[in-house]
C-alpha cells in the first residue's frame, strides 16, 4: 500500500487505520468488566467508524438510507448494545481496510487513463506583430504561429514552419522512440518536444486538435456502463431493502415462537453486515475501468465500460483495406497517355483539396506548382472521383466506369488492373494514373492472433477494384471480401454479415467514408493516426498508433475484464448467500460475517486490479 502517488486523503485514512488498530489490540489488554469494556473499545470505533457513521446520519437525514454505510452502522451499534464490542469494531475497521483498498484500486485504474488529462498544456506562445504573446490555446487561430520550446507540449495540431526536433509521442501513441520531425511535418498536440525549438503553424483550433478530442473521449467513456453495471446498480437499489426486511424478520418472528430474544437479534445484526452490496457495487465498475485503463496503456482508446463488454463477444471482425489493413502510403508507380506531365499536373490540381492516400501520392508525385486560381467548379461524388474546370476547360479525375458513363471512350489497352485513377480532359480521356499500395507489415501476424482468440470470420470491404481487393485477400488469408463497394454499399453489406453472425461484429476502418460503417456495426473501431476526425468520433474505440496488433491486445484485454467480472459477481454472491444461511441457523458468527463483506470485497478488489496488467 505503500505508492508515492497515495493522495493526501488515503494517506490520512491509512494512519487512522493503522491509529484505530493499535487502539483496538490496546483494548484487548485492559482487565475491565462488562459495560466498562465498552469505553476501550468505543475509542477505536470512533477513530475509524466517524466518518460511516457521519454518512450514515446524513443519507438518513435526506432519506436516502438505503446503502451499505446504514447498514454497517445498524449492525456494528447493534453488537455494542449486545456487548459483543470487538465485533463492533472489526465491522468498521475492517471496512474500513477495505475501501482504502477501493480507493487505491480506483486511483490506480484511473491513473491509467487520466494520465492524458495532462496532454493540453495551458497555454501557448504566439506570435502577434512580431512578439511572442502567451495565449490560452483555445484563443489561438487556424494559421497563427506558435513556439514550442524542448520540454514543452505542443498545444494544437499544426505543420511546422521552421526548426526541427524529436517529438515523445507515448501519451498518445503509446510508442516508446521518439519521433524526428523537421519543416514541412505535421505534428499533434499532446506530444511533448525533447530537443530543438519548433516553429508551428496552427491548422486546427483547439476543440478540433487531437488532444483535446482525446479528452472528451476519456470523459465521455465512463458515461457508457456497461450492462452488468447497470444490473448491479439495479440490484443494488433493490437488494438494501429487501435484505432489511429479512434482517427484520430473523431478529423479530424467531423468538416469538423459540425465544432467545438476544441471540436471534444479533444474527439479525450479523445478517446486515454480510448484507453490505460492497463487493458487488466496487468491483464490477472497477473491473471495467481498469479495462480502460488498461488499454489506454497500449494506445487504444475505449470509448465506455458497454463497449469493453461488446467487444468480448467478437465472432466477426470486418476490415477497410485502404490505411487499415494496407499503409495507405500510395505511390505513383505508371503514368499512361500520350503526357504523362500534364496527366499527373490535371490530376494533383483536381485533388489539391482532398486528404485522402490516393489524392496525396498525386500532388507528390506531380512536381510541378499548383495554382488554386487554376481550379473553379470543382465537386466531388463521393467513392466516385472529382470533377472541375482546370484552366476553363472542364476535367474528371476518378473511377474508370464513373467516367465512361458520362460518355468518354477508355481505351481497354489503358485499363489494367490495379488501383488506378483515370483522367479526362473536355470529352476526352487523357491519361490513367496506376497507383501501388503496400500491406501493413504485421497485419498478417494481427490477423492470425485474432483466428487463435477464436474470431470466427475475417471479411473485408473496399471501394477498389475486384483486382486489387483480391490481392489484399489472398495475401492476408480472408474469409471474404467484397469490392468496388460506395459508403452506403459498406454498410449494407456489414449488415449481411451481421444477419449471419453469432456474436459481435467488430468494423475496423480509417477513412471520412467509413464513418457510417463504424456506426453501424457493433464496434466501431478507428485508427486514430492516419484517420480522419469524422471516423475517429464515429467509433467506438480508437488505435492511437494505427497498429494492427493493437487488436488482438484488446480483444483479449475485454474478454479478460469480462471474465474478471463474472468471477467477481459468482463468487460474492455465492459467499454472501453461502454465509447467510449458515448465520441463519446459528453455524457462523460476525467473524463471518465481517469475511463474508470485508473480505469479499478486498478479493474483489485484487481480482478486479487483474484487468491492469501489462500482460495482455
Amino acid at each position: 500500500m505503500r505508492d508515492r502517488r497515495m493522495t493526501k486523503k488515503q494517506k490520512r485514512d491509512l494512519f487512522r487505520i493503522l491509529l484505530a488498530g493499535v487502539f483496538f489490540a490496546l483494548a484487548f489488554l485492559l482487565p475491565l468488566d462488562g459495560g466498562w469494556r465498552a469505553i476501550p473499545f468505543a475509542v477505536p470505533y470512533l477513530t475509524v467508524g466517524f466518518p460511516v457513521l457521519k454518512s450514515a446520519f446524513l443519507s438518513l437525514i435526506r432519506g436516502q438510507w438505503m446503502n451499505e454505510t446504514f447498514l454497517m452502522t445498524v449492525a456494528s451499534l447493534g453488537a455494542f448494545v449486545l456487548g459483543e464490542f470487538a465485533e463492533g469494531v472489526a465491522v468498521m475497521l475492517f471496512s474500513a481496510v477495505g475501501e482504502l483498498f477501493e480507493s487505491y484500486a480506483v486511483g490506480k485504474s484511473r491513473r491509467s487513463v487520466t494520465e492524458l488529462m495532462s496532454l493540453c498544456p495551458d497555454k501557448a506562445s504566439v506570435l502577434r506583430e512580431n512578439q511572442w504573446v502567451d495565449l490560452a490555446p483555445e484563443e489561438v487561430e487556424i494559421g497563427d504561429v506558435f513556439r514550442v520550446l524542448p520540454g514543452e507540449k505542443i498545444p494544437l495540431d499544426g505543420k511546422i514552419c521552421s526548426g526541427e526536433s524529436s517529438l515523445d509521442t507515448r501519451s498518445l501513441t503509446g510508442e516508446t522512440l521518439p519521433r524526428d520531425v523537421s519543416e514541412g511535418d505535421g505534428v499533434l498536440s499532446g506530444c511533448v518536444n525533447l530537443t530543438g525549438v519548433l516553429q508551428i503553424r496552427a491548422e486546427k483550433i483547439f476543440e478540433e486538435s487531437t488532444a483535446s478530442r482525446i479528452l472528451a473521449m476519456v470523459e465521455d467513456a465512463t458515461a457508457n456502463r456497461a450492462k452488468s453495471e447497470t444490473f448491479v446498480a439495479t440490484f443494488a437499489r433493490w437488494y438494501t431493502p429487501v435484505v432489511l426486511a429479512i434482517a427484520l424478520g430473523l431478529g423479530l418472528i424467531p423468538p416469538l415462537f423459540w425465544g432467545g430474544w438476544s441471540t436471534w437479534i444479533y444474527r439479525a445484526l450479523e445478517f446486515l453486515v454480510v448484507s453490505c452490496p460492497c463487493a458487488l457495487v466496487i468491483s464490477v465498475p472497477l473491473s471495467y475501468f481498469g479495462g480502460i485503463g488498461g488499454a489506454s496503456r497500449f494506445g487504444v482508446l475505449v470509448k465506455g465500460s458497454d463497449r469493453l463488454e461488446v467487444l468480448a463477444k467478437t465472432d466477426t471482425v470486418v476490415f477497410d483495406k485502404t490505411g487499415t489493413l494496407t499503409q495507405g502510403t500510395f505511390r505513383v508507380t505508371e503514368v499512361l497517355g500520350k503526357d504523362p506531365s500534364l496527366v499527373l499536373q490535371i490530376a494533383a490540381l483536381c485533388e489539391q483539396f482532398s486528404n485522402h492516400p490516393i489524392a496525396k501520392s498525386l500532388r507528390e508525385a506531380c512536381k510541378l506548382p499548383l495554382s488554386e486560381d487554376r481550379v473553379t467548379d470543382l465537386s466531388e461524388e463521393s467513392g466516385f472521383g472529382v470533377s472541375a474546370k482546370v484552366d476553363g476547360i472542364p476535367c474528371m479525375v476518378g473511377k474508370g466506369d464513373w467516367i465512361r458513363s458520362r460518355g468518354i471512350l477508355i481505351p481497354d489497352e489503358f485499363s489494367p488492373a490495379g488501383t488506378c485513377v483515370f483522367v479526362a480532359r473536355g470529352d476526352e480521356w487523357l491519361g490513367t494514373i496506376c497507383l501501388g499500395d503496400r500491406v501493413r507489415e504485421n497485419a498478417a501476424q494481427s490477423l492470425r492472433e485474432l483466428r487463435k482468440l477464436g474470431v470466427r470470420r475475417l471479411e473485408m470491404l473496399t471501394g477498389d477494384g475486384d483486382s486489387v481487393a483480391k490481392s489484399v485477400a489472398q495475401t492476408l488469408a480472408l474469409d471474404g471480401y467484397r469490392a468496388e463497394l460506395l459508403p452506403a454499399d459498406k454498410v449494407e453489406a456489414l449488415r449481411t454479415l451481421s444477419r449471419e453472425k453469432k456474436g459481435t461484429v467488430v468494423f475496423v476502418g480509417d477513412g471520412m467514408n467509413d464513418a457510417p460503417v463504424l456506426v453501424s456495426a457493433d464496434v466501431g473501431i478507428a485508427m486514430g493516426g492516419v484517420g480522419s476526425d469524422a471516423a475517429m468520433e464515429a467509433a467506438d474505440a480508437v488505435l492511437m498508433h494505427d497498429d494492427l496488433s493493437a487488436l488482438p491486445r484488446i480483444l483479449r484485454l475485454a474478454r479478460k475484464t469480462h471474465r474478471i467480472v463474472l468471477q467477481n459477481l459468482i463468487f460474492s454472491i455465492a459467499v454472501k448467500i453461502g454465509v447467510m444461511v449458515l448465520i441463519s441457523f446459528g453455524f457462523a458468527n460476525m467473524w463471518y460475517a465481517v469475511f463474508a463483506d470485508v473480505g469479499v470485497s478486498v478479493l474483489a478488489i485484487l481480482n478486479a486490479m487483474r484487468t491492469l496488467s501489462k500482460k495482455i
